[in-house]
């Protein structure tokens, strides 16, 4: 990722409507399918700012990923001891078969080979632990924001469920979210194209509208895991070690 997509991270990740409720649809992912034991060990994989950590703290005890050395330092400061860096797909120096979950949150998109990347994750996780990863969807909504954030592509679920089948995990649940919005995104993403301005909002919206998309976005929190969203802005996959 560009420079100014950390440094927006680092200032916005905790007031911004997409960080914010992103986390809320996580951890209900996590709670209803992944389902944890107790005190698990838990690694994620590109953590940034370390802005999802106490989310996954909720659920045992956090180690951390992240190859930028500034977002690294924020994520220290919130873990309160070090973040590893170990780039994928190899992530090498990670010890094998330590954790009960893994996660990667809008990571395996900038991986060139993500097959690959997903081989190496399988190994650092128990038999019967989770993988859980994030990623965009929708190759037809490519814009500048993909591109500032150095995506190498956008996710169908063909091609995701495609990219499960082909590790050694097993595919356990895979759906769209962000789907509440999706509509209104892609309104947005087609007129500013039709404008000529397909440019990477990495801004806070006012106040007020800045709560509203929150409260749409976090409400999917009561359907995930339960019923089948709709087409979104994103798809999360689970998957299993054996």
């Amino acid at each position: 990722m560009e420079r100014v997509v950390y440094d927006t991270m680092a200032e916005l990740d905790q007031r911004h409507w997409w960080y914010r409720a992103r986390r809320e649809v996580i951890a209900a992912l996590i709670r209803r399918v992944v389902q944890p034991p107790a005190g698990a060990k838990i690694l994620e994989i590109g953590c940034g700012t370390g802005h999802n950590l106490a989310m996954l703290g909720q659920f045992g005890r956090v180690d951390a990923l992240e190859l930028d050395e500034q977002a690294r330092a924020v994520a220290e400061r919130r873990l309160g001891r070090p973040v590893m860096s170990a780039p994928l797909p190899d992530i090498a120096g990670v010890p094998d078969r330590v954790y009960d979950l893994v996660g990667a949150f809008d990571v395996i998109e900038h991986i060139d080979d993500d097959g690959a990347a997903l081989a190496s994750i399988s190994k650092k996780i128990r038999a019967g632990g989770k993988f859980i990863m994030t990623v965009p969807a929708h190759q037809w909504m490519w814009s500048a924001h993909d591109a500032v954030n150095h995506h190498k592509r956008r996710y169908s679920r063909r091609l995701l469920k495609k990219l499960v089948a082909g590790s050694p995990l097993r595919l356990e649940r895979l759906g769209y979210f962000n789907s509440l919005l999706f509509p209104v995104a892609v309104a947005e993403r087609m007129a500013s194209k039709a404008r000529g301005k397909d440019a990477a909002d990495l801004t806070l919206p006012p106040g007020p509208l800045n709560a509203a998309l929150e409260r749409a976005f976090a409400a999917e929190r009561h359907l995930i895991g339960r019923v089948p969203l709709p087409p979104g802005l994103s798809l999360f996959a689970v998957a299993s070690a054996t």
